[in-house]
Formats: structure tokens, sequence, C-alpha cells
């Protein structure tokens, strides 16, 4: 495993202003031996138009503390307030939405019944608000369509209209984009970063690494239930500390290129090194000075490329 140095938790984190507050957070199901800790001692704080990414692999919690953010679930023990109260009170008045993994539609319904029906909850100012929350979702075109025929990408649409109508000042998405084709995910990010430059505060948590990196400004990162890093996205990125360097080695010299190779090797700073044909790859701690002893070795096509996120996240949560 590599050693990345744990992120610590952004300063809007601590902020007295958080209008999501998580403390001491654990959930656990069953009993004796067939006890399971899904949720262990976390703590969040959330201010008002943060966009949060929550990673982990399965099994990590994520979903189990979503469940709670949103009243669905009990904590075992800890609190949770949302804007000041429990999560049942928030979701009931619409204050937080979700667009959830789980959780079935009427399939016998249309599309403009489904919304309606649910905006009908919430008052006259949420049922005026459903033709521009289907044009948002991409659903107009669907309106009449019956929920049964739709595909499982096109659930997922009607889903986040389900969560707009409200208009909530905190959404919390849950594998958001699952089922949409290219075109529809790249929709639904364009919305999404509407509503956060208008100061909707937005959780989500997604398996695709690259939906974090490309929109949260936070990323929290779960593993076996508790929180291992907490921490701007570009610096939980750049935390790390290494770069991925590799070279085409030169090929009229052999033994030069075993003398570097083992000076590489030696190099405590240099990890993952690996030989591909005449290709050389490795992880370093200092690229430049790598770079320059790769170039004096007369290796040609130097490419070097910063940390990405999943990198990060790959050692946060590799056992």
């Amino acid at each position: 495993m590599n050693t990345i140095t744990q992120a610590q938790p952004a300063t809007t984190s601590t902020s007295a202003g958080a209008i999501i507050d998580i403390a001491g957070l654990r959930r656990h199901f069953g009993h004796g031996d067939r006890r399971v800790q899904a949720v262990d001692d976390v703590t969040l704080r959330i201010s008002r138009g943060e966009v949060v990414a929550l990673l982990g692999p399965n099994g990590a919690g994520k979903t189990t503390t979503l469940d709670i953010l949103l009243g669905l679930s009990d904590p075992s023990e800890g609190t949770v307030r949302v804007l000041g109260e429990r999560p049942g009170q928030a979701t009931a008045r619409g204050a937080i939405a979700a667009v959830l993994q789980t959780g079935g539609l009427l399939s016998d319904l249309t599309v403009r019944e489904t919304v309606s029906l649910v905006a009908s909850l919430y008052g006259r100012a949420a049922l005026a608000r459903v033709p521009e929350v289907l044009e948002r979702a991409d659903i107009a075109e669907l309106a009449r369509r019956r929920v049964s025929k739709c595909s499982g990408g096109e659930q997922q649409r009607i889903k986040f209209a389900l969560a707009l109508v409200a208009d909530p000042e905190i959404l919390v998405l849950d594998e958001p984009t699952a089922g949409m084709d290219v075109t529809a995910r790249r929709h639904f990010w364009d919305v999404m970063r509407a509503d956060a430059a208008a100061g909707r505060t937005i959780v989500f948590a997604t398996h695709y690494l690259e939906e974090a990196e490309q929109f949260a400004h936070r990323t929290v990162v779960m593993h076996r239930g508790r929180v291992v890093a907490d921490a701007p996205t570009a610096q939980l990125r750049a935390g790390l500390g290494v770069r991925l360097v590799s070279a085409t080695l030169a090929q009229d010299a052999p033994d030069a290129v075993d003398s570097l190779l083992a000076a590489l090797h030696a190099d405590d700073g240099v990890t993952d090194l690996r030989r591909d044909a005449e290709r050389v790859s490795l992880r370093a701690a200092d690229s430049d000075a790598v770079a320059r002893v790769l170039l004096a070795a007369g290796a040609t096509d130097l490419e070097i490329a910063a940390p990405t996120l999943e990198t990060a996240f790959t050692a946060l949560t590799e056992d």
C-alpha cells in the first residue's frame, strides 16, 4: 500500500454555520456474532453552498450515512441535525431532498402524474414548478409516458425531478447518474452546476471518480464505516505527494539502462517502478529530479502526470 498523509478536514467543515451537523455517528445492524458496524464514529459538518462528494468502496458506509441524514434510518449512537432540526423534520417539509439508488416508482402512472403527485404534497408553489422541473430533469418529452415504459436511466431522471420539485435547500444524491447514458449524465451535471452556483448545498455519493474530481469542491472518503480523509478535492488529489513519471529508455546502451534502473530502485522516493519493453514508469516524490536522471541517461518521450483523485482514493482505501 502506498503511504499517504491523511488530508485534514476542510476549513468550511468546522464552520459554526454548518447546515448539516453529524457528530459521533454510529450505526450497526444485528447483534452478537452477527453484528455489523456499518458506520463507526463519523463526524461531518457541511456549510451552506458546499458541494461535497462522499466516496468509498462498497460497504464503506456511504449509503447508510445518507439514509440517516435523510431520516430514513435512525443512528445507533450520535446526533444528526439538518438546518438545526431532526433529519425527518427537514425531509418532511422539503428542506432536504434526495435522488437515491433504492426506492421504486409507481409504474402505472405517467411521468407527469408521478411528479405532480409528489409536488402536491408540498403545496401550490411546488405544483406550479412541475413544468420547469420536467424541463430541468430533461424528461418533458416523456411526460405522457408510463413509468413502466421508461428505461433505468430515464427512471433515474424522474427521481431527480422528484427531488427538485420541493426546491430543497439541500440535495442528497446517491449514485445519481447510475444507468444514465453519456448525454443524460452530462445534462444532469450541467443542472447541478447551475444549482451549486445558485447556492444550493449538494452532497453526493458516486462510483464515478471523474464526477467527484470535476464537480465536488470537497471530498470525503469513507472506508469501513469511518472517514479516512476530508479535504478540498484538489488538495486531496495532490496530497498523495507523488507524480507518475514515464519515459522511453535508450536502446543503444543496455549496461547504462541496467545501471539507471538499479539507481531508481535504490531511490527511497521512487515507488511502483515498472519496465514494459523499452518503456519505464514509476511514481516519484521528486519528479523533477527523476526526470533529470532519465534525460541524462538518454531517455526520450518523457511524461509527468499529476496524481488523480483515483490514485488518492486507491491509496486511502486499499487493504
